[in-house]
């Protein structure tokens, strides 16, 4: 007999843990669950057995859920992530999307909205949904195209918005066409998932349509992050913790954007607090780059050299880039096939719009 699936559940609140154990002990396959309530303990619990699917919180204290998701990510890239939160923003979720997520889900407040997701997250464990995903009225576009994609369907989406009129093609699970006024193929897609409102509906799939996009479904919703550039800034009246919530988010998405592991930026005053985004280790990470720093300052200043611009070195995991910041030092990293003669400009554009 197979062994079950092990399902991890991380979330800051025991209350909702209990009730997704209650739920998911539905689906067919009977998957072990397991749950933390902090970002660290999940982590170690990624480390010490294989898991198949992470269901994760966004909004906790200590280590963010999206900083779980943008460290799983890189070290854990067999590992299916699912979001489920209560933020409702259509901005968080793209940028969810850009950081690898296999499906980005609201907290269910019906019985129906959770049937659904059952199936959907019964569908990532490796089942096929016998029945696809119909009807499903009143959630957003992108929860819809990326069920249909998990769940392999042949379908045509007609999506109606005003006096706009839109139409997907999913073809075994494939995205292959997409059309509106005036645009076709991943153009008329990108435009199409710029509504924010609208209705839709199911049409019998049309297997001889000629394909007109090759990327894969992740692949545009990325692309649709990076068009997303006011995310990071504040909405007038929004709570400090929300802000700094959505640069975070921000934040991760240009990581993933760029193909970069992480970054740890530790700012120059005495005492700061450093920060990382992709990894667990930026106290660590912080405590080198002050050692660093002072050794390359000492030594131009026994050469005569002038200020330093930067210090670039590499392992077999990857490549590393120690730079000056305004009022901070940061240590970016890089897959070790990065192209060492891009990674100076590289780096300093993405921290160059760190504080923009």
């Amino acid at each position: 007999m197979d062994a079950r699936h092990k399902i991890l559940i991380l979330d800051d609140d025991p209350t909702f843990l209990e009730l997704y154990k209650e739920w998911l002990a539905q689906l067919p396959s009977k998957p072990e669950i397991h749950t933390s309530t902090s970002g660290a303990r999940a982590m170690a619990m990624l480390e010490a057995e294989p898991f198949r699917v992470l269901i994760c919180d966004l909004k906790m204290p200590k280590m963010d859920g999206l900083q779980v998701l943008s460290i799983v990510r890189r070290r854990f890239p067999e590992l299916r992530t699912v979001v489920m939160t209560g933020v409702q923003d259509e901005e968080f979720r793209s940028r969810a999307y850009a950081l690898g997520v296999d499906l980005f889900w609201l907290k269910p407040d019906t019985q129906q909205n959770m049937q659904m997701f059952l199936e959907c997250l019964e569908s990532l464990l490796g089942r096929d949904a016998e029945n696809g995903f119909r009807g499903i009225q009143n959630k957003s576009l992108m929860d819809i195209l990326q069920m249909e994609c998990l769940s392999q369907s042949s379908t045509v989406f007609r999506i109606t918005r005003g006096s706009l009129v839109g139409k997907i093609w999913i073809l075994n699970g494939d995205l292959i066409d997409s059309e509106t006024e005036g645009a076709r193929g991943e153009a008329a897609f990108r435009r199409i998932l710029e509504w924010k409102s609208g209705t839709f509906e199911t049409l019998p799939s049309e297997p001889d349509r000629e394909r007109t996009i090759l990327k894969s479904i992740n692949a545009l919703l990325l692309e649709t992050a990076q068009a997303i550039d006011e995310v990071s800034v504040p909405v007038e009246g929004e709570p400090a913790e929300e802000a700094d919530h959505r640069k975070t988010v921000w934040r991760l998405a240009a990581l993933a954007r760029e193909g970069c592991e992480w970054v740890v930026a530790s700012p120059n005053e005495t005492g700061a607090t450093p920060e990382g985004w992709g990894t667990q280790s930026a106290t660590e990470f912080a405590a080198w780059m002050k050692y660093a720093t002072e050794a390359i300052q000492g030594l131009g200043e026994k050469l005569e050299a002038g200020p330093w611009s930067h210090i670039q070195a590499q392992n077999l995991e990857r490549k590393v880039i120690l730079m000056p910041a305004r009022n901070k030092t940061c240590l970016v990293a890089w897959p070790p096939n990065t192209d060492s003669s891009e990674i100076f400009e590289k780096s300093k554009k993405l921290v160059s719009t760190w504080d923009s």
